[in-house]
């Protein structure tokens, strides 16, 4: 790899100048946002059988406010809806059919997906033969394979895409409050509730499609909806029942996650509010080499950090565990000097993630970049030079599916 001053001139250079960085920006802190919650709140202590899981939220209800800084997928699909929204009128433009495009997409998800999953087969065929205990290695599978639902999420509502276009926040948004009212006001059964898996995440999606057409542009339209939205999560958390934590709490009678509930998604459309208000703020930091460096680089491996960042914890967690339980890593997160403990593990995560990252990105970029970017009218001199170590740099109507 070039020196990052070097690295740095060239993403400059090679960034096409209409290229909207603020959307960068927001999909990197969206992710890093992802991975820090995960690595805070996921906690693997020994047990009866292996380890098991466990969560600070659960003994520390207090610490509730800090699920609001980490739950971001709002973010990741209002970013998706943005590009997924421009690549489908992009591609309409160059006479690509729909089958086409979304075929595309979906193979970029896939890709990634299926190395995971092959090396995680592996783990537990080994693991088992060994004489692992099977229900520790279900409590590690798990936290490998449950973030996936957001990928298969994202693909079907990356095919809606077209009717995502048209139809704006407003009706899912109808859905979602339907849904909670013969849920919780009516006493409807609990499996209604699933419904809101699609509509409350095709909200911040349809939002961002309309916002690829020109709608809610500037700040006159976002800090409004930021307000609407941060009243409303306010008032359903403090007056209706709904749970403070924005993530699910192990033994809570009610996630505001799974399912999605009118507490997570008005509190999405808050978060999609101050994005949008402060959209110029973040397109002028983005005019920093450096900083734009490292905001490409992150999102040119969003899919392997989501995929890899859960197994990067374990395996540190496992290795470790031979030395004896230890502080902030395998002790019951019942105190906030554990959280701070836990602090002090995160570098070593991030280095074995960056060490799964250096073995895993290739399968996050095109089987054939080049021609993929001629398809997709992408510049040559844009395309990934892997011996000089160049980044690929994709047009907004040519970025990965999880863009």
């Amino acid at each position: 790899m070039p020196a990052p001053r070097a690295l740095a001139r060239h993403i400059e250079k090679a960034t096409p100048p209409d290229r909207d960085r603020a959307l960068d920006a927001l999909r990197a802190l969206a992710i890093l946002g992802v991975v820090l919650g995960h690595w805070l709140v996921t906690a693997l202590v020994p047990g009866d059988g292996g380890l098991r899981g466990a969560s600070p939220l659960e003994r520390l209800p207090r610490l509730a406010p800090m699920s609001w800084l980490f739950q971001t997928l709002a973010l990741f699909f209002f970013v998706g809806g943005v590009c997924g929204a421009r690549g489908y009128a992009s591609a309409r433009a160059r006479g690509t059919s729909y089958r086409s495009w979304l075929g595309g997409r979906l193979a970029r998800l896939g890709r990634p997906v299926t190395a995971v999953l092959a090396v995680w087969a592996v783990v537990c065929a080994v693991a088992l033969a060994a004489g692992a205990a099977p229900a520790g290695l279900r409590t590690l599978v798990n936290l490998v394979v449950s973030p996936l639902w957001f990928l298969l999420v994202f693909a079907a509502l990356t095919a809606l895409t077209p009717l995502a276009s048209r139809l704006g926040p407003l009706w899912p948004l109808a859905v979602v409050v339907a849904v909670d009212a013969v849920r919780f006001g009516l006493g409807g059964p609990s499996w209604t509730g699933w419904t809101n898996v699609g509509a409350g995440w095709l909200v911040p999606y349809a939002l961002g499609a309309a916002r690829s057409r020109g709608r809610f542009a500037g700040r006159r339209s976002g800090w409004p909806l930021f307000a609407a939205g941060a009243a409303a999560t306010a008032v359903l958390v403090l007056f209706c029942g709904y749970p403070a934590a924005m993530v699910g709490v192990p033994g809570a009678a009610v996630s505001n996650l799974s399912p999605p509930t009118l507490a997570a998604v008005t509190f999405g459309l808050a978060q999609c509010g101050l994005a949008l208000a402060l959209r110029e703020p973040l397109r002028r930091a983005m005019r920093r080499p450096a900083a734009w460096a490292a905001v490409t680089l992150v999102n040119l491996s969003a899919m392997t950090v989501f995929l890899w960042h859960q197994t990067a914890m374990m395996a540190v967690t496992t290795t470790a565990l031979a030395a004896g339980p230890l502080p902030g890593l395998h002790t019951l997160p019942d105190s906030p000097g554990r959280l701070a403990a836990r602090l002090l593990w995160l570098p070593l995560f991030a280095l074995v993630l960056l060490g799964l990252w250096r073995v895993f990105h290739r399968y996050e970029r095109p089987a054939r970049p080049r021609r993929a970017a001629r398809a997709a009218g992408v510049p040559g001199r844009l395309v990934a030079r892997g011996r000089a170590g160049r980044p690929e740099l994709p047009s907004p109507e040519s970025e990965p599916a999880v863009y």
